[in-house]
């Protein structure tokens, strides 16, 4: 593999890749003819088309409500979908793939199949879907009425794409940097970015062929007191990176934080660095589209406590009129939702929606903070453009060596790990230490003075044992993680 850059992959290069790719499982030939399955995908109706519902729930303001699903049997899955979709009102559907298929051991993925079988429960923790071929992913696609995405946290998703395109999905979620950096230990940005691009390109293929098909960068990378600049930075190189392959429909995420006013000024900055930033690079016909994920830390174990986190969730995604929210279950700290639990929290969110859709916050706090994230994110963009000489791909592989981007939490080696995130006083996610974030003296500054001003409340020093608390405050009832005195 030579440098990877932001270039669009040659035909000979796609292809050539795509021959080896079918070869990693069996399912693989099912594929083999590319047009088979784009023609399959021209035969889906607009009303099961991710892109097409996304675009009308955008212009007519209207946030669309999403679970996390998947089992290991397609009855079961099918079973489990339509459950979401009646009891539920979901209004777009996932298939969430098993952590085996994620790391291609399609071996042993096969074995769950079998013992889910014998056992009649799922011994998987998603939907095979490499295993299970186009066929099976075609009998999952049709039976319900409401678009689907693939979602997952695979290095390299490449045989997954082909088989999920062909199958009937019409919405991808992952990335590069989004779906390595968060999830694996040593695997390389060059590898990830690289294998990605061919997603993106297979993504823009079927586009140019007339069949739209949705992206989605993985907003909220380690889903823990992540910062809204380096979450958006991420998301942002991401939709570059799709949008050379020539992906035309793209939704950038956010996992929320748990401040209101951050919370919807990281959501409205989003929408609007990602198409300035699209400008900027000449991707003039992307649309983009945004999603909130809902607090995707600690949950409460108290089941009427976790009904007040999953509210709280869906009162940001309606006043920050996020195109659609990932929805939580009141059972997220115990484990695997039940389908009733999941269709509870997808009713859950959809009412307080309803409630608050038309509700609008303090201007004057919610255009400051929206200021300071379009600073911060900048700041971050353009440096790492500058490590790039321009190309944006090896902007973010410099960016991340550099600390430039640095996740915190995040388990892969390639992350610096030195920037570490902390509560203001209000609950807002500021930085705690700043590492190597190429920030202003004006916003390190900014910076300072917010957790400064915490320290004073609580008396006591500003230090790690902050960031600890907060880490596990939602957990135990709170935002912030005050001292006991």
């Amino acid at each position: 593999m030579s440098e990877v850059r932001n270039k669009r992959l040659s035909d000979d290069e796609f292809y050539r890749l795509r021959n080896e790719v079918l070869q990693h499982w069996e399912t693989g030939k099912d594929v083999a003819r590319l047009e088979d399955g784009v023609d399959y995908q021209k035969t889906i109706p607009a009303e099961k088309n991710f892109s097409s519902k996304l675009r009308l729930a955008k212009e007519s303001g209207h946030t669309l409500i999403q679970p996390r699903a998947g089992v290991a049997l397609i009855d079961k899955h099918i079973e489990l979908l339509r459950f979401l979709q009646d009891e539920g009102e979901a209004d777009l559907l996932p298939t969430t793939i098993d952590s085996y298929t994620r790391q291609k051991r399609f071996q042993e993925a096969e074995v769950g199949i079998q013992e889910s079988i014998k056992t009649g429960k799922s011994m998987l923790n998603g939907f095979p879907a490499v295993n299970h071929g186009v066929t099976g992913c075609r009998q999952v696609t049709s039976s319900v009425d409401v678009p689907i995405q693939v979602r997952h946290g695979t290095p390299d998703a490449r045989l997954l794409t082909e088989i999920a395109f062909a199958g009937g999905f019409t919405s991808y979620e992952g990335g590069g940097i989004s779906y390595n950096i968060p999830y694996a230990k040593n695997v390389s940005l060059e590898k990830t970015i690289y294998d990605w691009q061919y997603v993106d390109r297979l993504t823009g293929i079927y586009g140019e062929a007339g069949a739209i098909i949705n992206r989605e960068p993985y907003g909220p990378l380690t889903g823990t007191l992540v910062p809204p600049f380096v979450s958006h930075a991420v998301a942002i190189i991401e939709a570059l990176l799709a949008a050379e392959q020539g992906v035309k429909n793209i939704t950038v995420g956010y996992g929320q934080c748990g401040n209101l006013i951050q919370d919807v000024a990281a959501l409205n900055t989003l929408q609007t660095l990602t198409e300035e930033y699209l400008r900027r690079f000449g991707y003039n016909d992307v649309y983009v589209t945004t999603v909130l994920h809902q607090w995707m830390g600690g949950f409460p174990q108290d089941e009427a406590k976790a009904f007040a986190v999953i509210s709280w969730g869906s009162v940001v995604a309606a006043l920050s009129h996020a195109t659609k929210v990932i929805v939580k279950t009141p059972h997220e700290a115990v484990g695997v939702p039940t389908k009733e639990a999941n269709a509870e929290g997808l009713r859950c969110t959809k009412q307080v929606i309803n409630m608050v859709g038309d509700q609008f916050l303090d201007p004057h706090s919610l255009m400051e903070e929206k200021r300071i994230i379009e600073e911060e994110t900048r700041c971050v963009l353009d440096k790492c453009i500058e490590l790039g000489d321009g190309d944006i791909a090896q902007g973010a592989i410099r960016g991340i060596q550099a600390g430039v981007i640095d996740i915190p939490f995040a388990p892969s080696r390639y992350n610096a790990g030195k920037m570490l995130p902390a509560r203001d006083n209000d609950g807002a996610v500021r930085v705690f230490a700043m590492g190597a974030v190429p920030f202003t003296q004006e916003l390190k500054d900014f910076h300072r003075k917010k957790i400064e001003e915490r320290a004073r409340f609580e008396k006591r020093k500003a230090s790690f044992q902050m960031v600890i608390d907060d880490v596990y405050a939602i957990s135990k009832g709170r935002l912030v993680g005050r001292p006991k005195h």
